[in-house]
């Protein structure tokens, strides 16, 4: 791992669970992680409700877009955090790879979301704390 991990977030349509992930990482870290989301069968925009969970939180996800797992972004990727994508996600050799079990956010309304908010937001803060340990 570089001075600066890599994390990359999959899911099938990188509109919800992975858009949400990626945007706790980038509200929470700042600068000091490279943040990347991809799915394997990317959704043409960002799931509304995803969009406005994260905003009751004062987290931006508007300006995101799905988009398709590459081979290269994985192969350079530190860490691999699946949620859902199946076998779609390569693996390579000495990266890390952890794999989220949530609840998918495609069809559920806002009230739905939040709480998969939440438990994303959580385990984001665990990663970060593993990545980048206090002083």
């Amino acid at each position: 791992m570089t001075d600066r991990p890599t994390v990359l977030f999959v899911c099938v349509h990188n509109a919800g669970r992975s858009q949400m992930a990626a945007g706790w990482l980038r509200h929470l870290a700042g600068d000091a992680v490279e943040v990347r989301s991809a799915g394997s069968a990317p959704a043409a925009t960002v799931n509304p409700a995803a969009v406005e969970a994260m905003r009751e939180v004062g987290v931006d996800i508007t300006d995101q877009t799905p988009r398709l797992l590459e081979y290269a972004t994985a192969e350079s990727s530190d860490v691999i955090v699946t949620m859902g994508c199946g076998d779609a996600c390569p693996v390579f050799p000495g990266r890390r790879y952890e794999d989220w079990k949530l609840a998918d956010p495609a069809g559920r309304d806002v009230d739905a979301v939040r709480p998969i908010r939440d438990e994303i937001r959580r385990r984001v803060e665990r990663l970060l704390r593993e990545l980048i340990p206090a002083g």
